[in-house]
């Protein structure tokens, strides 16, 4: 994955093993960052990594 990828919300369900809906809850609530493409949500892959490593981080 590359850091300058930008990733659909399809994605991010299928690589965090995620609901449609808890991923648009993340998004919503800010925790995972996103940006609007042409009425599209998408989200960097640097964002699910920084999030993915915050996640664990908080968890040890």
């Amino acid at each position: 994955m590359r850091d300058d990828e930008l990733l659909t919300v399809a994605d991010v369900t299928a690589r965090l093993k995620l609901g449609r809906s808890t991923v648009y809850d993340l998004i919503r609530s800010r925790r995972l960052p996103s940006i609007t493409v042409s009425r599209c949500r998408r989200i960097p892959a640097r964002a699910l990594s920084d999030y993915i490593t915050h996640e664990m981080e908080a968890a040890a």
